[in-house]
């Protein structure tokens, strides 16, 4: 069955980000919030995400390298997106990610570590980021077989200007592992106030060119349509990995939906002596995080909860979920 594979330091999984930078990305995204533009709030939010992965790959030896990751950003042209010591690099190993961050924002009096930052200027060039991605993971499944299939996260607040993105997107899944495809999800954000459509199972619903992008996401592989239920989504069995019109919480919403499912595959058989087998009780020794004490408290409680269920497998992710909302219920007052 695909999608299956232990995600190990041997066998890492991989996550790709392909980020529209052209004009419209500076537009203020719609979001109830407010006062930040697209280009920024995508940045904000896979900063966020590299620094959650990373603080979830550390151990007491330092940071595993479950995954490598990588950005692509495009507007007249498509290239390597990190910046500073990471500067033309399409993949990286997340030790090197976790050592190497361009700078830091400070966010709730608490200062987090930053790779790329926000870009708006040009077109749309689309199909030049799928092209990209094509190239690199082509090279990467080549030398990872037995490993996790990649997940290619595309955002963008538009159609492609340099021809039909379908069939690069197609040539893209069309690259495999032996335990599946490659994924491609799809995320839509806009300066409109539309109301957002988040993985849908069909495009009768859709305006303009958003069936076209529907047609080029991938199908929800069962755990990940798992995940998605239990982050509060209505998802069936040929539910895709596509978002339109989508605000910055579903944006997030949206990317944590790969980042547990794969999260979930990494093998709690690595971890040094003393620390147990479950990825709850690892910390961050190596690098200050500013949530690591929130990070600290939920696995701590997912420990727990796992314990008290007498050791069950193959239930990491609904035990986290929990014990994140039974920290957000205890820290709400």
């Amino acid at each position: 069955m695909a999608y299956e594979a232990e995600i190990t330091t041997a066998n890492p999984g991989c996550f790709l980000f392909l980020i529209d930078q052209s004009g419209s990305m500076g537009d203020e995204i719609a979001d109830k919030h407010g006062g930040k533009t697209k280009a920024q709030g995508v940045a904000d939010a896979i900063n966020d995400l590299l620094n959650d992965l990373v603080i979830k790959c550390t151990r007491v030896d330092g940071v595993r390298d479950y995954f490598d990751v990588g950005v692509i950003g495009y507007s007249e042209k498509a290239g390597p997106a990190f910046t500073g010591a990471l500067a033309n690099r399409d993949l990286v190993s997340l030790s090197e990610v976790a050592k190497h961050s361009s700078g830091d924002v400070s966010k709730e009096k608490v200062k987090l570590p930053i790779w790329f930052g926000p870009v708006a200027k040009g077109d749309t060039a689309m199909c030049a980021a799928l092209k990209r991605a094509y190239e690199v993971l082509g090279d990467w499944v080549r030398r990872h077989p037995a490993s996790y299939p990649p997940i290619v996260i595309n955002i963008t607040d538009g159609d492609a200007k340099d021809g039909n993105p379908a069939e690069p997107a197609h040539h893209l899944t069309s690259l495999s592992t032996k335990d599946g495809n490659v994924l491609v999800f799809n995320c839509h954000i806009s300066s409109e106030t539309a109301k957002p459509i988040l993985f849908p199972r069909d495009e009768k619903a859709l305006p303009g060119f958003a069936p076209r992008l529907f047609r080029m996401s991938s199908i929800l592989p069962p755990k990940f349509r798992e995940v998605a239920k239990n982050l509060g989504f209505n998802v069936v069995d040929d539910t895709r990995g596509f978002a339109f019109n989508a605000e910055l919480t579903d944006l997030v919403k949206f990317m944590d939906v790969g980042k547990h499912t794969l999260i979930a595959h990494m093998t709690t058989t690595e971890d040094a002596p003393g620390i147990g087998d479950r990825q709850y009780v690892t910390r961050r020794e190596t690098v200050k995080v500013g949530n690591a004490g929130r990070e600290d408290e939920i696995r701590a409680i997912a420990y727990g909860i796992w314990e008290n269920e007498n050791h069950p497998r193959g239930r990491a992710v609904d035990e986290w979920l929990t014990a994140e909302m039974i920290w957000e219920r205890k820290h709400q007052n």
